[in-house]
């Protein structure tokens, strides 16, 4: 296959990017796109998805990107795809998107209190067969649909995830893809393809699922109607992608069973590979298909620190900001060096956002800083923001944790990839709270990485995703647990997980508002 370039377009939960690298996984260029997904005021705990709007960021990224590398784009050998997981959007027969949603869309609520109320067992059993609960499968939304908007209901003829929206509008084809599609609640996790008997015994409709193709492997070409819209040479071949975890752990090498990752975006996955796809007896934690076939994943998820340090980044640091801007600094570096000079445990204070994940009830306190003093010298916004960061990585011990104890397994070392990974000072933190060493990948951009593998395989570039990482992937740093703050963060996690519990009681009584919790609870 001729080409120079492999491009990876990704649609993130807090932003589009797209992604471009040469065949030896130098990244060239990268334009990204903030988004948002509204609430419609008519439906709590909704998280649309415009995908009018969206798809037009989309293309802006892929033009800009082609811009600013200063390529022809008949240079790009392959595409390929990769998303947040868990979104869903609905079609009617002539392929127009018709209803989507987000990722942690919690509009279901009823639904699944009516899932539970008609059979309490069920959630399991779906669970022990596709490794997915109610809290972000897509059986309670497609009841929500059924329900609550029976029009359009009525009108789906097909359901996709967000990587093959994607794949669709660049070719007119919408293959489903088994790391993404394990995501629903609608898979069979051994056979990596759809269970139409899951959705007919809810009742739903079994006949809306594309075919599932193994990643990887080609999708289809660029269309006239993809090329016009993007800048891309028609003909140029799409590749199917994946999950942006899955795909993120082939971009850091994570592809052989017993290895770990962990990537901090907007929200953190500890992700762990298994040689097969049994479940967590517990139902505690998801399990998902890896990208590869024959290889599985034990996944925690960690809600939203990206989104959090978004929050407090735009909500109390104006200084950093303006300061950036005159100096050309990254904000979050400036707010690194002065976090750095705090002490590990924060001087005493801790936060509450996200909880260890229980994955069949499953939801998070309201969020909360705690046990700081009055003293500007010993509790500021530095140690706020340093609270912040050790409160991901606690989270995270809780979650390395908890699959082991569902798996018997455990990494020897943890790779860190995605935008936490850029700051030294998190990735030491995470060393230092979990207590085993931690590699940071040269490129950040990790799942783009995987998704760019993928495109090199599925085009010839590559015999095989083995010969893609090894062609690919590099090391920037390595980070050994400090003894000193290892005892402080293994002394301050008991004492975390109780002040959690006592804020989910909190919650419970309806005296605050849970940061999110899953539909029906």
């Amino acid at each position: 296959m001729n080409g120079k370039y492999l491009l990876a377009v990704d649609a993130g939960t807090g932003s589009v990017r797209a992604v471009l690298f040469d065949t030896k996984g130098t990244q060239i260029a990268a334009v990204a796109r903030e988004w948002e997904h509204h609430a419609d005021p008519r439906f709590p705990g909704s998280m649309d998805f415009d995908w009018t709007h969206n798809w037009e960021l989309a293309c802006t990224c892929i033009r800009g990107v082609i811009a600013e590398a200063g390529i022809d784009a008949k240079d790009i050998a392959g595409v390929s795809t990769t998303c947040m997981r868990e979104g869903i959007l609905l079609y009617d027969k002539d392929g127009h998107e018709i209803w989507a949603c987000a990722n942690v869309d919690s509009r279901s609520t009823d639904e699944v209190a009516q899932l539970v109320q008609a059979d309490p067992e069920l959630e399991k059993e779906i669970y022990a067969a596709s490794g997915e609960a109610y809290a972000l499968g897509a059986l309670p939304r497609l009841l929500w649909v059924k329900n609550k908007l029976p029009d359009v209901y009525e009108q789906t003829a097909r359901m996709g995830m967000f990587n093959d929206w994607l794949i669709f509008h660049l070719t007119g084809e919408m293959p489903v893809e088994p790391s993404n599609a394990s995501t629903t609640g609608l898979l069979d996790l051994q056979k990596r393809d759809w269970d139409p008997s899951i959705a007919k015994r809810l009742d739903l409709k079994d006949d809306i699922f594309p075919p599932i193709r193994e990643c990887g492997t080609v999708a289809g070409q660029v269309n006239a109607a993809g090329a016009a819209d993007t800048g891309l040479v028609p003909g140029t071949p799409v590749i199917t992608g994946g999950g942006d975890s899955q795909l993120g752990c082939i971009g850091v090498g994570v592809v052989a069973p017993g290895q770990g990752a962990v990537f901090g975006g907007s929200f953190w996955q500890y992700e762990y590979n298994t040689a097969d796809g049994r479940t967590d007896p517990g139902c505690r934690v998801r399990v998902n298909c890896h990208a590869l076939p024959g290889v599985w994943q034990y996944e925690a998820l960690a809600f939203q620190p990206g989104l959090v340090m978004r929050w407090f980044r735009d909500g109390f640091c104006q200084r950093e900001a303006e300061i950036a801007a005159q100096t050309g600094e990254d904000i979050y570096d400036l707010m690194n060096k002065e976090a750095a000079k705090v002490p590990a445990g924060a001087n005493g204070m801790m936060c509450t956002f996200s909880d260890v994940m229980n994955f069949t009830c499953w939801k998070h306190a309201a969020p909360t800083f705690t046990n700081f003093s009055l003293d500007p010298a010993r509790h500021n916004r530095y140690t706020f923001y340093r609270a912040i960061l050790e409160n991901a990585c606690l989270v995270t011990r809780g979650h390395v944790d908890l699959v082991e104890e569902a798996t018997g397994g455990r990494p020897e070392e943890i790779v860190f990839a995605g935008g936490a990974s850029k700051s030294p000072l998190w990735s030491q933190i995470l060393a230092d709270a979990l207590g085993m060493p931690v590699r940071t990948p040269a490129v950040k951009e990790a799942t783009a990485l995987g998704a760019a593998i993928l495109a090199g395989t599925g085009t010839g570039i590559y015999r095989d995703v083995a010969e893609g990482v090894e062609a690919c992937v590099r090391w920037d740093a390595a980070y050994t647990p400090d003894p000193g703050a290892q005892r402080v963060y293994e002394e301050m996690y008991p004492v975390w997980r109780q002040i959690y519990a006592a804020q989910l009681a909190l919650c419970d009584k309806g005296l605050t508002k849970n940061m999110w919790i899953a539909p029906g609870l």
